[in-house]
């Protein structure tokens, strides 16, 4: 009887830390970016905002702090945007939206193996934001900087939330820019 209380207690236990693991590792937001070898960033002062052709864009006012987001980090590194032509960098950003399953489970109850007792699972589905950020020589015509973060966007009801995790977002993806020579 009490090896299987015993049993009873470990398996919530372990439940409870794979659940924890799983919401902790959903929530993370992953960046990655890489530069063009070569590229003096040290030359570039002003940027402009471009479209990418047939990209998919959020409504206006997601669009709006979206750029407002990046607008913060890039004035944070000493550039200045401009409506120009001329400017030193032409930067765009795409996103996507994209489901996936999501499987929420725990048992209940003895057994070797997570044999045995009661068990439940569900799934359900969530969405998870990727945004693309590009960055432009337009005298070389060339990509010169792209860096991507998931989990960025979430269509969720909560504005203040959906900010602060846009926010985050940037301030990570862009910490290490201009990358070092």
């Amino acid at each position: 009887m009490r090896l299987r209380q015993g049993m009873t207690v470990f398996s919530t236990a372990l439940a409870v830390a794979l659940l924890m693991l799983t919401a902790g590792s959903v929530a993370a937001q992953d960046v990655k970016y890489n530069a063009m070898p070569g590229t003096d960033f040290s030359k570039f002062h002003t940027y402009k905002w471009v479209v990418v052709p047939n990209a998919k864009y959020p409504n206006q006012i997601v669009d709006a702090q979206i750029k407002d987001a990046i607008n913060s980090q890039l004035s944070a590194k000493g550039l200045t945007s401009t409506d120009s032509d001329k400017a030193d960098l032409y930067v765009a950003y795409q996103v996507s939206v994209a489901q996936q399953q999501q499987w929420n489970a725990y048992g209940m109850g003895g057994g070797l193996r997570w044999g045995g007792g009661m068990a439940t699972a569900t799934s359900s589905t969530i969405d998870v934001g990727t945004l693309v950020l590009d960055m432009y020589d337009p005298t070389t015509k060339q990509l010169v900087w792209t860096g991507s973060a998931t989990k960025t966007l979430n269509p969720s009801s909560n504005q203040e939330k959906n900010q602060k995790n846009l926010n985050n977002a940037m301030a990570k993806l862009l910490k290490n820019y201009p990358p070092k020579q």
